[in-house]
């Protein structure tokens, strides 16, 4: 049987104050549709982290998943970069 895909994103962690859970902040640029100026938007999301390994100001890849709880519904999949 074969899994569906899952959403990944990458975003930078803002927050890991939770016990086994972060918070990532992923940025992306989005055209305006009237006057066509890139407006840079930002979105986050409560991350599972299992092993408690990401640190604030690292970036990583978070991939969608089952709900784990009422806001958690992504896991850490990798970390990019370590901050510095």
């Amino acid at each position: 049987m074969e899994r569906n895909l899952r959403k990944e994103r990458q975003g930078i962690v803002t927050s890991n104050k939770m016990d086994k859970t972060i918070v990532v902040a992923v940025k992306w640029k989005e055209k305006h549709p009237i006057y066509g100026k890139f407006v840079n938007k930002t979105r986050k999301f409560h991350v599972h982290d299992e092993k408690q390994e990401a640190g604030i100001g690292d970036t990583v890849r978070i991939m969608e998943t089952r709900p784990l709880s009422k806001t958690v519904r992504w896991r850490l999949t990798q970390i990019i970069e370590r901050a510095k």
